[in-house]
């Protein structure tokens, strides 16, 4: 059974940090390119951040660029976003994402809100 399970959202004021962490299983997370998205009240789905299967290369959304990095730890079967200097801006349900040429999967998503 595939699953991405999310964690490590929740309230943190302007100017804040947070690490979100993704947890795999049920499929072989070495072979899968990985990304964050998020989806604001409203609003669509937006592409955060984006890392290679082999971590070699990273991708990030204009908006994030310089405070977000984006990593993974393949022994672990996790991916993880390191968000500084939060924006309210920033505030969305943050979702993980594993994809391949042959299949996409999705988790559940955590909710992060800047506010102060």
């Amino acid at each position: 059974q595939v699953q991405l399970v999310e964690s490590g959202g929740g309230l943190v004021q302007p100017g804040g940090s947070l690490r979100l962490s993704c947890a795999a299983s049920g499929f072989t997370f070495s072979s899968y390119a990985m990304s964050w998205y998020r989806q604001a009240p409203g609003k669509g789905r937006e592409l955060v951040a984006f890392i290679h299967s082999s971590g070699s290369t990273t991708t990030y959304g204009d908006s994030v660029k310089g405070r977000f990095t984006i990593s993974r730890d393949n022994a672990k079967n996790t991916v993880y976003l390191h968000m500084n200097s939060l924006k309210p801006e920033d505030t969305a349900v943050y979702y993980c994402n594993a994809q391949s040429s042959w299949a996409a999967y999705w988790g559940q998503g955590t909710q992060v809100t800047v506010s102060s």
